[in-house]
C-alpha cells in the first residue's frame, strides 16, 4: 500500500469549534491530494483550489443557477456580503475567483490591511448560498467569516395606513430614486403594524427621502397623517455573536469564571440581582405609561382631526355653494347683459327698417311729382294766349 505523506492535517470542523483552527495541508504529490479527497476532508472542488484554477465545474454553476426565486431582483443591496479574516495578501483577483461558483462578482472592495472585503452577487439566493457554504472557511491558514453587509440605503417608516400595501409604499417613494424592496410589517396573524422598509439603490436616494420627509409632510393616503421615515436600525438576528468570534480580553475571563447559574437566595449576587430586576420593572412600567399616554394623544388627535375634517368639509362645500351662486349670478347678469344687447340691436334694426321705409314713401312722393300723367301735353306760349292754337270738337 502506498504510503502518503500527509502532515498536520486537522480534520475537526473549524466552524463548530469554538476558536478558529489554523490547518495546514502539506500534500506533496497529486496521489497523495487524491488520497486525501477520497477522505471526504477536502471537496473537489475546494476553496483554497479556486485561486489557482480560472474555471469553475459546469455542473456547480448550472445547479445555482437554477436556485432563484421568480422575479427575484438582481445586483442589489440585499445581495451584498461582509467577508472578514482574509488573508492579508489577498488579491482582488483571487477574492473574486472564490465566489466565482456563485455567480459574477460585482462591486468587489478590499481592505488589505484589516483583512476584510465586500462582493455583490447576483441575487439574494445565491448569496445566501455563498455565505452557507463558504463561511468558517480556511483560506491559507485563516478561518474566514461571511455576514450579509449593512444595507446603509434601507429606512424605516412609521405611521402607515393600514390600507397601505407593499406596492402602494413603493410607488410612494419612487419619486425619490429607483427602490430595491418595500415591505409593509405585519403581525403573526399578517395585520398591518403602522411600519414599513423601504430599501433604495442607492444610498443617496434613501439620504433624499429623509431630508425631504423631515422638512415636508408626505401623505400617502388621504389621510393628512404624515409618514415618518428613519434610518433602519441594523442587526444581525441570524448568526448572531459565535464564540469563535468573541475577543478575549481580560473583561471576558473575568465574566467567564463562573458557568451560567442561578443567584441564591441571601447572597451578594441575589441581593443586586433582585434591584436590577426591580430596576427593569421600573423601566417596563414608565415605558408602557408613556406608550399609554403616546395612545391617549394619538386617539385625541385622531378624534380632532376627524371633527376638523367634518368642519373642513362643510366648510369647502359651503364655499362650493358660494361660488355655485356667484356662478349663477353671473350667468345671470351675462344673460341679461346679453338680452339687452339684442333688444338694443332689434331696435336698431327697427329704426333703420322703418328710415329706409319712410326714405322710399318719399321718393316715391316725389318720383310722382315730377312726372304728369299719360296724354298730359303741356302748351307754351311767348304771350299769354298768342300762338296757341283751340281744337274744337265736331260734336258742337
Amino acid at each position: 500500500m502506498e504510503k502518503h505523506n500527509l502532515k498536520e492535517v486537522n480534520t475537526e470542523n473549524t466552524v463548530q469549534s469554538s476558536k478558529p483552527q489554523n490547518v495546514k495541508l502539506n500534500i506533496e504529490s497529486p496521489a497523495d491530494r487524491s488520497a486525501y479527497m477520497e477522505a471526504g476532508t477536502v471537496s473537489s472542488w475546494d476553496h483554497n483550489s479556486a485561486f489557482n484554477s480560472e474555471t469553475v465545474p459546469k455542473e456547480d454553476a448550472i445547479e445555482l443557477k437554477i436556485n432563484r426565486k421568480p422575479d427575484e431582483k438582481n445586483l442589489n443591496q440585499r445581495c451584498r456580503l461582509f467577508v472578514g479574516n482574509l488573508p492579508t495578501d489577498i488579491t482582488e483577483e483571487d477574492f473574486k475567483k472564490l465566489f466565482l461558483k456563485y455567480s459574477e462578482a460585482n462591486e468587489v472592495f478590499i481592505n488589505r490591511d484589516r483583512g476584510f472585503g465586500f462582493i455583490r452577487l447576483e441575487t439574494r439566493t445565491l448569496a445566501e448560498i455563498a455565505k452557507a457554504e463558504l463561511d468558517g472557511k480556511v483560506i491559507r491558514n485563516r478561518s474566514i467569516y461571511i455576514r450579509f453587509a449593512t444595507n446603509e440605503a434601507a429606512l424605516t417608516v412609521r405611521n402607515l395606513s393600514p390600507v397601505v400595501s407593499n406596492e402602494l409604499l413603493e410607488q410612494a417613494f419612487s419619486q425619490f430614486g429607483p427602490v430595491e424592496r418595500t415591505v409593509v410589517v405585519v403581525d403573526d396573524h399578517g395585520r398591518p403594524t403602522g411600519k414599513g422598509i423601504v430599501e433604495f439603490a442607492n444610498k443617496s436616494d434613501a439620504r433624499k427621502a429623509l431630508d425631504h420627509c423631515a422638512d415636508g409632510a408626505l401623505l400617502i393616503t388621504a389621510s393628512p397623517c404624515p409618514v415618518i421615515l428613519e434610518p433602519k436600525e441594523q442587526f444581525e438576528d441570524e448568526d448572531g455573536l459565535p464564540e469563535k468570534l468573541l475577543q478575549k480580553s481580560a473583561q471576558y475571563y473575568k465574566e467567564r469564571e463562573h458557568p451560567p447559574h442561578f443567584a441564591e437566595p441571601g447572597t451578594f449576587e441575589f441581593e443586586y440581582s433582585s434591584r436590577w430586576k426591580a430596576l427593569d420593572n421600573i423601566e417596563k412600567q414608565q415605558k408602557e405609561q408613556v406608550d399609554r399616554n403616546i395612545l391617549e394623544a394619538k386617539e385625541k388627535l385622531e378624534a380632532e382631526m376627524e371633527a376638523a375634517k367634518h368642519e373642513h368639509q362643510l366648510m369647502m362645500m359651503r364655499q362650493d355653494l358660494m361660488r355655485r351662486q356667484e356662478e349663477l349670478r353671473c350667468l345671470e347678469e351675462l344673460r341679461n347683459q346679453e338680452l339687452q344687447k339684442r333688444k338694443q340691436v332689434d331696435l336698431r334694426h327697427e329704426e333703420d327698417r322703418r328710415r329706409r321705409e319712410e326714405e322710399m314713401i318719399r321718393n316715391r312722393e316725389e318720383g310722382d311729382v315730377r312726372c304728369p300723367p299719360d296724354g298730359f301735353k303741356p302748351n307754351f306760349t311767348d304771350g299769354g294766349n298768342a300762338g296757341q292754337k283751340f281744337y274744337f270738337h265736331s260734336d258742337f
